[in-house]
């Protein structure tokens, strides 16, 4: 009798886009609206579940550390963007995602903003991803030859990297104007590469593709601009549902479709410098923000036969919670010896069981505490409605019932103030676990290890 093979598990395609706010999308309430429809990615949406309470972190190192870790970067250390040159990233002790399912047997690869390190043992084919093309820090990055008086000497030329496992990751070109415009093109025709390769090899893969659009200078390629007549920022729209549109053919074209878990999503609120300015639709605010634009943001599931079509949840998910997730759909466990802040949110994304796993969240922006979360409310203990409008330490906090009032325009504290309880237990809880845990510090050494003799000896007064 013939032994029934063991179902192989699903391939995983997650596409991040940056700096791309809530109300953008068509099936977020923008598109049209924005001046360029994006029919690829709302149609990506139809055929699985669209999330309305999707939180992430302040901007795109702590989120995209939260994204690798599972953990909130208060631990992890990466509390924001360095210049090059300056320690940066998370360190080696951390366990990434792609390190988990690379040894749950899938081949992994980035194609996109690494964003986690920029030197030897800090790149994303030190961290478990088998192969990397893209940039190791930002797109902004891009105008420094552009800019009058730059100087190579003292700022190293941004480059495109490219990288294999077991080898010394490479500069491959200088990351300018003209190449911003071009990369998401590259991204996008590698990451479809790989993928071929993986299908030929029948083995399972993790394509991860950080993008480069929205972030500023949202720039479009070239075969994009004037594509919608109304700027530069609705032709890298529209370019940007274009190279979602292209994975998904590419998957189609492979019949692995019914296969693979897509996840697309943005690493924070939109973008608030001028003229590239971004919207959160209904929310208020940008990203280095606490505010619901800076918090919120799109997040897009489909996994055929698996993930009910057509759905759409308020429940409040968190960008710690896909670590889990994704370990658990591949079959495999997250780290046992750290706090992982992220919950296995899979049987909620399956439908089957109508609630998040989770009820709120603190939220951090670097080492400081500046809102809850907790179902419908929201608890703000420092208030900055704007980035770099000088933030206003409370005496009292401010709370906000979000499905009453989404600007967050009305404080409710004096009729709602029981909520303070749940959400004070919450900052207890965390606060006790940084203490029992204590948080990396930014810029640690590769050979620092939580908790060891050495770790200890260095924290004794």
């Amino acid at each position: 009798m013939a032994q029934r093979r063991k179902p192989q598990p699903p391939n995983i395609v997650l596409i991040l886009a940056d700096n791309l706010g809530w109300g953008e999308l068509g099936c977020y309430g923008g598109g049209v609206l924005r001046g360029a429809p994006t029919p690829r990615i709302d149609r990506l949406a139809a055929e699985g579940l669209r999330l309305t309470n999707f939180n992430v972190e302040s901007d795109c190192v702590p989120t995209r550390s939260a994204l690798m870790t599972g953990r909130h970067p208060i631990r992890t250390g990466a509390l924001q963007s360095v210049p090059a040159g300056l320690p940066q990233g998370i360190i080696p002790w951390e366990i990434t995602i792609a390190q988990l399912l690379s040894a749950r047997g899938y081949a992994t690869a980035i194609h996109g903003k690494w964003h986690l390190g920029d030197r030897a043992g800090r790149f994303p084919t030190d961290r478990g991803f088998d192969e990397w093309y893209g940039i190791p820090r930002t797109t902004n990055e891009s105008m420094f030859t552009a800019s009058p008086g730059y100087d190579p000497r003292i700022v190293p030329l941004p480059r495109v990297m490219e990288g294999r496992r077991g080898r010394p990751a490479r500069n491959v070109a200088v990351y300018d104007l003209d190449m911003r415009r071009r990369i998401d093109s590259d991204l996008v025709a590698r990451a479809r590469s790989f993928m071929r390769r993986q299908v030929k090899a029948a083995k399972p893969f993790f394509a991860y593709v950080p993008l480069t659009q929205l972030h500023y200078p949202t720039l479009p390629h070239r075969d994009f601009a004037g594509k919608t007549g109304a700027g530069d920022f609705a032709d890298s729209l529209a370019e940007m549902d274009h190279r979602v549109g292209q994975i998904l053919d590419e998957m189609d074209s492979l019949k692995i479709t019914s296969d693979s878990l897509v996840i697309f999503a943005s690493d924070n609120g939109p973008e608030f410098r001028r003229p590239w300015r971004g919207t959160a639709g209904p929310w208020t605010g940008t990203y280095h923000t606490a505010m619901e634009g800076g918090l919120r943001a799109p997040l897009l599931i489909r996994w055929p036969g698996r993930v009910p079509a057509g759905g759409v949840s308020n429940e409040i998910v968190h960008v710690t919670d896909l670590y889990p997730t994704l370990a658990r759909a591949a079959g495999t466990g997250v780290p046992p010896d750290r706090p992982v802040d992220g919950v296995d949110q899979l049987d909620f994304f399956r439908g089957k069981q109508s609630r998040s796993r989770r009820e709120g969240f603190v939220f951090y922006i670097k080492n400081e505490p500046r809102a809850v979360k907790w179902r419908n409310w929201k608890m703000h203990l420092v208030w900055e409605a704007e980035p770099n409008a000088g933030a206003n330490h409370l005496e009292s906090p401010v709370i906000f019932n979000l499905l009453q009032d989404p600007k967050e325009e009305t404080d409710v504290h004096a009729v709602s103030s029981w909520v303070r309880t749940p959400m004070r237990r919450m900052i207890h809880a965390f606060q006790e676990s940084l203490k029992a845990h204590p948080p990396i510090p930014p810029g640690a050494p590769d050979d620092y290890v939580p908790g060891s003799a050495r770790t200890r000896k260095a924290r004794k007064p």
